[in-house]
């Protein structure tokens, strides 16, 4: 149930952060808020997706690598360092290995 919780939060935020995307920032915020967006909020619907098909692990992955895949960019168009984007790609390897888990997950 937690996890389910967690997706669903996880897509709110990535609605807000596409909002204020839109329409409160400027510069390269925008397109670090447009892209974390979209990252997180298709990957808060893999969540429940994969719950649905029973696939906690992948899920656990999409949550927690959306999450800190998009926390980055967040932090960085309110003007946190920019060495944060070197973490990005931890989140981004962690959203392949749950697309590649479920894959595995439904082999027959």
């Amino acid at each position: 149930m937690i996890l389910a919780i967690l997706a669903a939060l996880s897509g709110a935020i990535a609605v807000a952060a596409g909002a204020f995307g839109a329409h409160g920032a400027s510069g390269p915020a925008i397109e670090w808020l447009k892209t974390g967006a979209h990252y997180q909020l298709i990957h808060a619907v893999a969540a429940l997706v994969a719950l649905r098909m029973e696939a906690r692990g992948p899920a656990w992955l999409f949550v927690a690598g959306g999450g800190l895949f998009a926390a980055t960019l967040y932090l960085m168009a309110i003007g946190a360092p920019r060495w944060l984007g070197a973490i990005t790609p931890i989140g981004g390897a962690a959203l392949i290995a749950g697309w590649l888990w479920l894959a595995w997950s439904m082999r027959g």
